[in-house]
């Protein structure tokens, strides 16, 4: 057979275009052992038991993978009991002992740099008990155990870079092996388990933080809904601050850089109800040192700690352990200080002051935005009250001031100079005219180089800024006036140094505009009601006060009414301290809170080198001039009284149309109006004639007469009692024009002596 071969095309080779993976590749058996890990060698450990061990770590969570941990170290160890301190940067923590999981996790701070140290102390993976401990592990150690003497060994483990935990000490009490053992078995167990333990610490510090940012998305949403009233959002901004930390208490100072204070007027859960504002020095005390410092300060015992005070302990019975202090800060820098006490369950960690800076954040936004909403809204009512306020006054014509300028009568009224002259004798036409006298009598208009048709317009324009109430009038602000200006005539304060001319100034502008734009109604009604001055001031206090203050400054920056001008600008702004201060202390609540102070400087002594006793002095002018009816005899006292509960029965009746019961003194149906006067005179009238005696003993006339006209009132009990069994009205009797009389008969058949007072 013959044989035909075949042919066949040979194979094309295509270029292979991507590198095959890894475990593709064609590898011998020598290069397989070469790639391959290293065997694992176990120098000490049962490698049944520690794979029994690996296998049991499926916990997961931390303190359950430590539980098992520990009781794998003390079995194999022999030890009496086993725990873990895991470190991080910023603290140590104790969180299982033994088989037992802690309720409250032990736990202290770590000093900065001591990771490193310990990095390098225990570089060597077999060392166990090197040297002495930090006194923070320490004391770690013996709090995890109840403060029980034993022998501990200790073996460092070190973690990888970045891990949250960065270093790991395994506490071992009086092990049965020696040390030797004990250092290669334990590095044996973690070479397995350290990888678990750390992720899973890990995923729980990322569950926590997640946690705590939805917790703070959530704060932040409830403050910014409080932005329109400042105290509801710091109530808030406590509650929060601590639902988040779980402390019992939490303070909120805010500072007012003005004055160089902490002020807290807004308390949580205060156990005392007197208790209405706390101011101190911002320097003074934890919450100064935080708020000059801007660090955060942790105290696990707060007595223990130089710069706690314990006098606000006393004042509310509340008792502190421990305290959290950390500042609040807006773009501009810190505005307060928030301050946590008593951590319900143990002390505050480190965990709870990283809580607390990043809740202050939240803090510091919504207050400054607060205060901004707060600055706008009451620039809309100002606005809403000027022109309430214009409205409601005509203008002052060119006419008029020309006619003050250029009034050709002398004014010459007899006694005008003499201490218990009424200016309510002065016709009320002429009053402008006599304001201006005292002005010039007092050389002010030639020393300062004031301009008279400015003044002039400034006193007429102030004029048209009284309403047309009973008492609070144009006529008192012309009584406060004169008593101002007779008394430092007759006292010489000028000549002797007491006030400046400046002094004098500011405090005859004060008289005149003390009650500018009154309502007759007082300070309480304005907050009860709820009135458009209560919304504007009522957070600081002497609604209508302020409020006089703000009209005064609104005439002063009309055009051509500004007759401070004249001043340099320290002056001026002397000048506008001075009427706030001045203004303000006409508020009996100011004047009784100011009293003390008052009794303090004429006891030790005044001197007229200090500011702040001429600053108290001139309060105490302003109280004494707003008293100063009470000052002219019972026959002036009588009118004055008669104006003064025609606005109080009038405030009373309306209180009663609302609703609301009175007041005493409001009640017309209740009121015993001698019995009220002479509770007035005693309790307010001659102590602070007192003062002034004390310091010009030539003021003693003033208790005098008010003396005799407290008896006057005396007297006149028995004549109200008799009215009133006839059916008439405590108001209908005082307006009877025989009483002066009968009281004089009344007295007459006691044989009491009463002094001729009204003098013209």
């Amino acid at each position: 057979m013959e044989y035909t071969p075949t042919y066949k095309l040979p194979k094309k080779v295509r270029p292979c275009l991507m590198e095959p993976p890894p475990y593709c590749r064609s590898t011998s058996r020598a290069q397989a052992l070469d790639l391959s890990a290293s065997p694992v060698t176990l120098e000490v450990s049962d490698p049944s038991k520690l794979l029994s061990f690996v296998e049991s770590l499926k916990d997961n969570n931390s303190k359950g993978l430590e539980k098992r941990i520990n009781k794998y170290l003390k079995r194999e160890t022999e030890s009496q009991q086993a725990f873990l301190i895991s470190i991080t940067n910023e603290e140590a923590y104790v969180q299982v002992v033994g088989t037992k999981k802690l309720e409250l996790i032990k736990r202290n701070k770590v000093p900065p740099g001591i990771i490193n140290a310990m990095y390098e102390k225990y570089k060597d993976p077999q060392c166990a008990s090197l040297g002495e401990l930090h006194p923070a592990f320490t004391e770690l150690m013996s709090a995890a155990l109840d403060n029980k003497s034993c022998n501990i060994v200790t073996i460092p483990i070190l973690t990888p870079n970045n891990s949250y935990i960065s270093l790991l000490l395994v506490c071992l009490v009086n092990p049965g092996k020696n040390n030797s053992f004990i250092a290669r078995m334990v590095n044996e167990a973690f070479r397995f388990s350290l990888t678990v333990l750390l992720n899973t610490t890990t995923s729980e510090e990322e569950a926590k933080t997640k946690k705590e940012c939805q917790a703070l998305l959530g704060v932040a949403r409830k403050l910014f809904t409080h932005l329109g009233d400042l105290t509801d959002l710091l109530r808030e901004i406590m509650a929060e601050a601590r639902n988040l930390v779980d402390a019992e208490r939490c303070s909120l100072f805010l500072l007012d850089e003005a004055n160089e204070n902490l002020v807290a007027t807004v308390f949580d859960g205060s156990t005392s109800s007197d208790v209405k504002e706390v101011k101190f020095p911002k320097c003074a005390g934890i919450a100064g040192h935080v708020a000059t410092s801007g660090e955060v300060v942790n105290i696990k015992n707060a007595y223990d700690h130089p710069f706690f005070y314990k006098g606000i302990d006393e004042r509310t019975g509340f008792k502190t352990r421990n305290i959290l202090c950390f500042p609040i800060r807006d773009e501009r820098g810190i505005i307060g200080v928030a301050q946590l006490c008593n951590k319900k369950e143990g002390d505050f960690t480190v965990e709870d002051e990283e809580t607390a800076l990043a809740f202050s954040v939240y803090c510091g936004l919504s207050i400054m935005h607060s205060l901004v909403y707060k600055k706008t809204n009451e620039a809309q009512i100002r606005t809403q009250l000027s022109n309430e306020l214009m409205m409601y006054h005509m203008k002052v014509d060119d006419e008029s001031v020309k006619w003050m300028l250029h009034c050709t009568d002398p004014h010459n009224i007899p006694n005008f100079e003499n201490l218990n002259f009424s200016p309510r004798n002065i016709p009320l036409s002429e009053t402008p005219c006599y304001i201006m006298k005292m002005f010039e009598r007092l050389k002010l208009v030639t020393k300062f180089d004031i301009n008279k048709e400015t003044l002039a317009r400034f006193i007429l324009y102030v004029q048209k800024g009284y309403r047309d109430t009973a008492y609070h009038n144009w006529m008192h602000a012309v009584c406060v006036t004169h008593f101002c200006y007779v008394t430092i005539r007759n006292f010489k304060m000028i000549d002797y140094g007491y006030l400046s001319q400046l002094e004098a100034l500011a405090l005859l502008t004060s008289c005149l505009g003390h009650d500018l734009d009154h309502r007759g109604t007082t300070n309480s009604f304005q907050v009860k009601v709820g009135t458009t001055l209560a919304s504007l001031y009522s957070s600081d206090g002497s609604v209508m006060e302020r409020h006089h203050l703000s009209q005064t400054l609104c005439i002063l920056n009309m055009q051509k009414c500004n007759f401070l001008e004249c001043l340099d600008n320290q002056s001026f702004r002397r000048v506008l301290d001075m009427l706030r201060d001045c203004i303000l202390a006409t508020d009996l609540a100011t004047h009784f809170k100011l009293l003390p102070r008052m009794e303090e400087i004429v006891t030790r002594g005044y001197y007229k080198s200090n500011l702040e006793h001429r600053k108290t002095l001139l309060s105490l002018m302003m109280t004494c001039g707003d008293l100063s009816d009470q000052t002219k005899g019972f026959k002036i006292a009588q009118n004055v009284a008669e104006m003064v509960y025609e606005e109080f029965f009038t405030q009373g009746d309306i209180e009663k149309r609302m609703g609301n019961q009175p007041i005493l003194m409001m009640d017309r149906e209740k009121a015993s109006i001698p019995d009220l006067q002479i509770e007035f005179l005693d309790t307010v009238c001659i102590p602070t004639y007192t003062i002034l005696t004390r310091l010009f003993p030539a003021a003693q006339q003033f208790i005098d007469i008010m003396e005799s006209t407290k008896q006057c009132w005396e007297a006149s009990k028995a004549i109200f009692h008799r009215h009133y069994q006839a059916g008439r009205g405590s108001l209908e009797i005082l307006k009877n024009t025989a009483l002066e009389e009968e009281v004089m008969e009344e007295m007459g058949n006691d044989n009491v002596e009463v002094p001729n007072t009204n003098v013209l």
